[in-house]
């Protein structure tokens, strides 16, 4: 499975591409809101920080279109602006038109806010390059999102559907698990939680066992 930071942040992405190699990344508009920078600077300085590099980057049309010409048209010139980017796009009725012709254009969409295998099949079916099942606004609400990975994986490799699977909305090092495990392609995660995700408790008491073990025994 492949590791993506959920960020636009470019000292987060940094650090990620220096010390993670990240895969790829994502954003969406709280992200670019949270940089502090306009949302066009933003974008420039990450196709700036994936210049040469062969790595997919998520980035989304303004939310408030809602017609399919306006949608393609805002992906088309959000695709000039770096060959790595992949345009992003709310899946709806509209978003499936849009994600058709842009497909169509040769440029990659993600078709994101997906919450059930039936609209990851919409969205694949329309030429989708890949799909974002949302986990943890699911189970925020109450909604089991254990099934979901799965079935959306069954469905694609049962009917040949080429769109990989980015698991998004993670919330915990365990949905990053269960993710994989069902059989995602991709994951994408705050910075935080991919830090976290190194980390274990009985993992830094092995550790002190191990130093302490070493301080105790003669160099020599």
């Amino acid at each position: 499975m492949k590791m993506f930071l959920d960020s636009a942040k470019t000292d987060e992405i940094l650090h990620a591409l220096e010390v993670w190699d990240i895969d790829g990344l994502t954003t969406n508009p709280r992200h670019v809101q949270a940089a502090g920078k306009p949302f066009r600077k933003t974008l420039e300085e990450i196709a700036r920080l994936f210049e040469g590099k062969n790595k997919p980057v998520s980035v989304e049309v303004n939310p408030h279109l809602t017609e399919a010409p306006a949608m393609v048209k805002e992906g088309m010139e959000l695709s000039a602006m770096s060959p790595c980017f992949v345009v992003k796009i709310g899946i709806s009725e509209q978003g499936c038109l849009a994600i058709r012709e842009l497909t169509k254009q040769g440029i990659r969409v993600n078709a994101t806010l997906i919450h059930t295998a039936a609209q990851a099949w919409l969205a694949a079916r329309a030429g989708a390059a890949y799909v974002s099942p949302f986990l943890g606004w699911k189970e925020a609400h109450g909604e089991s999102a254990a099934n979901l990975i799965p079935e959306v994986a069954s469905l694609l490799s049962t009917h040949g559907y080429s769109a990989q699977i980015i698991a998004a909305a993670i919330r915990n090092a365990c949905q990053l698990a269960d993710a994989a495990l069902a059989g995602a392609h991709c994951a994408t995660a705050a910075f935080s939680l991919l830090q976290e995700a190194h980390q274990n408790p009985f993992t830094a008491y092995g550790e002190k066992i191990f130093q302490n073990a070493w301080d105790a025994t003669p160099p020599s």
